[in-house]
């Protein structure tokens, strides 16, 4: 994310900045860490930032959203899709990834074209988790789907397998943090001869990082997972692309991507409606940015508080066993 933020920050000063002063970004660690995320927040407002920007972790966004509100700060999300990413509806606050009813309803569908209806879902606690089961769960049992939550904070890894033989889960979820215990149960479940045909899924999208490769080679290939990318690149995203595989020495993640379109849809704010946060918030609804990953407005979407970009792109896509280091689109939304 970081990557795409300095890319985009970079871009817009070479062409001259905002009205010409350069843009600055400012950044601060949240470390997946809620209390450090509201933190940050407070330090930002007292220094002067026109907006926030960022944040990954869905339940440390939603801390900053909530934080950003009270203080009247503009903060544009880049990555979270908790779908309440605040406690009531604000003006404050803008998303660019789609929200998790949307990406895992995706999925579900995914799931049920692929034949599992059986599905287990390996499960830590926290709300993201808790929300993600609740939106499977709601959209395949009315089809005919049956959704089991293993409890990973009383099951190993190991025991996880033996659950998933008596229950005849079909395919397992991780809703699980990475790398633990998620390369863990991936190890465990590719091991066992009785699980040789069930399908492994992350939702959540942990196999798209580099680091998913390294730690489970090939055992972390053939894991469907969402990300939020179009099926075909526009020139920008090309362009975008190869100047972030350039800096990062490696292929980006769809997160680069969104740390880009985040400082995009900014600067053209700034350049329209100046350093005013109330006017930065109320000009949320007169977005029209063309994106790395297409055209960006936002709305008001039923059942969600903030200002959403409806919708970024949605694929449900694997990396190939014959070449790990390649992604296979299975499905798109």
């Amino acid at each position: 994310m970081l990557a795409g933020l300095e890319l985009a920050v970079r871009e817009v000063n070479d062409a001259g900045g905002i009205g010409g002063r350069p843009l600055e970004l400012v950044v601060r660690d949240t470390a997946a860490d809620p209390q450090r995320a509201v933190a940050a927040v407070d330090e930002l407002a007292r220094l002067g930032v026109a907006a926030v920007a960022g944040e990954y972790h869905s339940v440390v966004a939603r801390a900053a959203a909530g934080r950003a509100d009270a203080l009247g700060l503009p903060f544009l999300c880049s990555s979270a899709v908790l779908d309440a990413l605040t406690e009531q509806p604000t003006k404050w606050v803008a998303r660019l990834a789609p929200a998790q009813s949307r990406g895992w309803q995706i999925y579900a569908d995914f799931l049920l074209g692929a034949g599992h209806s059986r599905i287990a879902v390996a499960a830590q606690s926290s709300v993201y988790w808790a929300s993600g089961v609740r939106v499977l769960r709601d959209y395949l049992t009315p089809r005919g789907g049956t959704v089991i939550a293993l409890d990973m904070g009383v099951l190993t890894p190991a025991t996880v397998c033996d659950e998933l033989v008596g229950d005849r889960a079909t395919a397992l979820l991780l809703l699980v943090g990475h790398p633990e215990p998620a390369v863990s149960i991936v190890e465990s479940v590719r091991r066992d001869p009785r699980l040789a045909e069930i399908m492994i899924g992350a939702p959540a999208g942990q196999p798209e990082f580099a680091e998913w490769a390294r730690s489970l080679g090939g055992d972390g290939a053939a894991i469907p997972f969402l990300r939020y990318l179009p099926e075909r690149l526009s020139p920008l995203g090309a362009r975008v692309e190869a100047a972030l595989r350039e800096r990062l020495a490696e292929a980006p993640s769809f997160v680069a991507f969104e740390g880009y379109d985040t400082v995009a849809v900014l600067a053209e704010v700034l350049r329209s409606h100046g350093t005013d946060r109330t006017r930065i918030a109320a000009s949320w609804a007169r977005v029209a940015v063309e994106g790395a990953r297409g055209q960006i407005r936002f709305s008001r979407t039923a059942g969600i508080s903030v200002w959403q970009w409806a919708w970024a792109p949605v694929q449900v896509v694997d990396r190939d066993p014959a070449e790990p280091d390649r992604f296979r689109i299975l499905h798109t939304g």
